[in-house]
């Protein structure tokens, strides 16, 4: 059995992220996995501040949610960062969370090209919402993630799910006029 952690960078309570989440989640459950969704809009996680006193095994001198999640990062096989699209890429709460894994870096005496530590071993995948569906839509938003948490932190990717033309960004989700929902439930099915 895994333990997947679904780290939730933005959006509205019952909005299109939460509703692709929710089938995803169903998903995972449904094929013998723990999943836990963390909400970043309930347990705010600041920006790094670059002060490098945590380096190396200290924890973030910050006195928000990102410290009490630790554990539960360490613990998870798998990180979802899932994120509405926010100016062509992820919400910046999502970024915030992202930056602070300098905290959980430990030294490496021989570290790859481009990376100056490691960190822990971890499978994850991407879940995002728009409104827009271009071929070009999330372009900025899956490069972000895969130069940051894929090659630089060196996480394993399991796969993404972009799902755009989502409804307008002014009214009510509309998800569930598309077959992301149904989508999202396989992506979460098929993760093992």
């Amino acid at each position: 059995m895994k333990n997947i952690l679904v780290i939730q960078g933005g959006g509205r309570a019952k909005g299109n992220t939460a509703q692709l989440i929710e089938h995803f989640a169903n998903g995972v459950r449904d094929s013998g996995h723990t999943v836990e969704v963390i909400s970043l809009l309930k347990n705010e996680v600041k920006g790094c501040l670059g002060c490098n006193a945590c380096r190396y095994g200290k924890p973030c001198i910050q006195k928000d949610a990102f410290n009490d999640l630790v554990p539960k990062i360490k613990a998870a096989d798998c990180i979802v960062f899932a994120s509405p699209l926010y100016f062509w890429t992820i919400s910046s709460r999502l970024k915030a969370f992202i930056e602070r894994f300098y905290c959980i870096a430990q030294e490496d005496d021989q570290p790859p090209l481009g990376r100056y530590e490691k960190y822990p071993k971890k499978d994850c995948a991407l879940l995002m919402t728009s409104a827009d569906d271009y071929f070009w839509t999330f372009e900025q938003a899956v490069s972000y993630y895969q130069f940051a948490v894929v090659n630089y932190i060196g996480f394993h990717d399991k796969g993404m799910l972009l799902a755009g033309g989502c409804g307008d960004t002014n009214g009510k989700p509309g998800i569930d006029k598309t077959s992301h929902l149904k989508e999202a439930y396989k992506f979460g099915r098929r993760m093992y």
